[in-house]
């Protein structure tokens, strides 16, 4: 006999509908598997004959032929179990087939027929509500992860024998229903602003790429405070909406990363790779394609702390998705694409030894060092990075005073304001959300100059040799800073300060 099971598999975070189609028929006992199985798939023959003796009911001892469909997509992970382990039941009529149609099944089998999450259950049941399927059977873990999907009937079970009585007495059973605190606000203590001594200067430039999502780069000498400046980015920064926390929330389940299944991730990511990171870490790869680092920071933020011991290679890696928001990864069998809009936060010193331009010790490097030192960092890439500020050390009694730093709730404040009106000016572009994604058409409407400050910029262009890309970047500065204003128009004021976050610039 023959029983059709829909299931699902990921491909780079979209899904893709599967058949598990099962024939039980005469012949000597044997399971065949086909439809580019890998090895997790392949082991599920065996997990899956256990469970089911397990579980009471009888395991045919015919042979056993199981397709999955489309042939030529590979199928990876455990999450087929579940439908295997349906398809052989409902072959064998020990369960009902006459709802298989409408049901997407997923999940990993124990040897005792508990059932266990799988990762990626978020796009998959998207995927699912386009496709037509009115209901998702899972394991009881990810069942509050799926019924985020409005429209779509959830049913989490723990064990298999659950799921064999509720396709033979489907009435017996209702739809789990979206918790209350799935869309709770996180409540996850982040460092304060007002622990910062000083640094008025560095302070402001973090406010600004917070309203406008502008990347950013911190120079300066060691112990100066670049780290601990950077790290308090995500309090200032506003809460992810839903459709955001919705895309972030697929690329981490993808990844396998959920800590909590029933709940959608509500801080903006803060990613920290370590500098000797490869760039398919970076960047996402692998035989069956995975998000990279800058893929999980979508939404949120990517900090390279010592960003010049970061190998060049790696660090070229970063230039197209900072420049279209998403990363595609080939390989030979399928090229996948990972979303990767973030802000990149950066800090490096100001040469080798980390102390060049320091006013209390002296730099011991040369000068073919620190060209060296610099080379890292390609013209490209720094066109690229908006803001570039110097963070000098503190004087003593800076570091012997108490913090006196405005906190950071007021400056989120503000920074939620100035990102109101940048996504109220472009709310006919549902892709763009904060001033840095602007595109050079939007540049000519929302940016205009008048002559004193067209007169700044083009001076600022001639001296410090800035390419078409940095001026644009410049303007985008601009607009945010005028935004945090509350002003419409950009001035000379605005271009001035846009224009001295360029410190890299002037270095060199």
């Amino acid at each position: 006999m023959l029983a059709r099971v829909w299931s699902a598999a990921i491909v780079g975070i979209d899904a893709v509908k599967v058949g598990v189609e099962v024939d039980v028929s005469g012949g000597l006992p044997a399971i065949v598997l086909v439809g580019l199985p890998d090895t997790a798939v392949q082991e599920s023959r065996e997990r899956v004959k256990a469970a089911i003796k397990n579980a009471g009911y009888a395991f045919p001892l015919k042979k056993i032929i199981i397709n999955l469909t489309p042939a030529d997509l590979r199928k990876e992970g455990p999450s087929f179990d579940l439908p295997i382990s349906v398809g052989i039941m409902a072959a064998s009529e020990q369960v009902s087939a006459q709802l298989l149609g409408d049901h997407l099944f997923l999940g990993e089998v124990s040897l005792d027929g508990t059932l266990r999450p799988v990762a990626g259950v978020l796009p998959i049941a998207a995927a699912a509500k386009k496709l037509g399927i009115t209901s998702l059977v899972v394991p009881f873990d990810n069942a509050q992860e799926a019924a985020v999907v409005a429209g779509l009937d959830v049913y989490g079970f723990k064990y298999l024998t659950e799921v064999a009585t509720f396709l033979n007495q489907p009435e017996r059973y209702e739809p789990v229903k979206l918790e209350e605190n799935q869309l709770a606000t996180s409540l996850l203590h982040i460092a304060d602003l007002k622990d910062v001594k000083g640094q008025v200067h560095a302070r402001r430039a973090l406010e600004i790429a917070a309203a406008g999502g502008h990347n950013l780069v911190f120079v300066g000498p060691p112990g100066s405070g670049k780290t601990m400046l950077a790290r308090r980015l995500p309090g200032i920064l506003p809460p992810l909406s839903f459709e955001e926390s919705l895309e972030v929330t697929q690329v981490h389940s993808v990844a396998g990363l959920l800590k909590n299944r029933g709940l959608l991730v509500r801080d903006r990511p803060f990613r920290s790779p370590h500098h000797s990171a490869s760039g398919p870490a970076l960047v996402g790869g692998g035989s069956f394609p995975r998000p990279g680092e800058i893929s999980l920071a979508h939404r949120g933020i990517l900090f390279l702390d010592e960003l010049t011991e970061f190998k060049r290679d790696v660090l070229e890696f970063l230039r197209q998705p900072l420049e279209d928001g998403y990363v595609t990864v080939s390989r030979t069998r399928q090229s996948v694409m990972f979303p990767a809009q973030f802000t990149l936060i950066a800090s490096t010193n100001p040469c080798p030894c980390g102390y060049f331009g320091d006013t209390i010790q002296a730099c011991s490097c040369s000068p073919r060092q620190r060209e060296q030192y610099w080379a890292k960092l390609s013209g490209p890439l720094m066109d690229r990075i908006d803001l570039q500020v110097a963070v000098n050390r503190l004087k003593p009694e800076e570091i012997t005073a108490q913090p006196k730093g405005e906190a950071s709730e007021p400056v989120r404040i503000r920074v939620k304001q100035a990102r109101d009106l940048a996504i109220n000016r472009f709310k006919a572009e549902t892709t763009i959300r904060c001033n840095a994604a602007m595109q050079s058409r939007h540049l000519q409407q929302w940016c205009a100059l008048d002559d004193s400050s067209r007169n700044l910029l083009e001076v600022a262009i001639r001296k410090l040799g800035l390419s078409a890309r940095a001026s644009d970047r410049i303007l985008k500065v601009a607009r945010t800073i005028a935004d945090l204003a509350g002003e419409e128009n950009l001035s000379a004021s605005h271009v001035a300060e846009a224009v001295q976050y360029r410190t890299i610039d002037r270095m060199q």
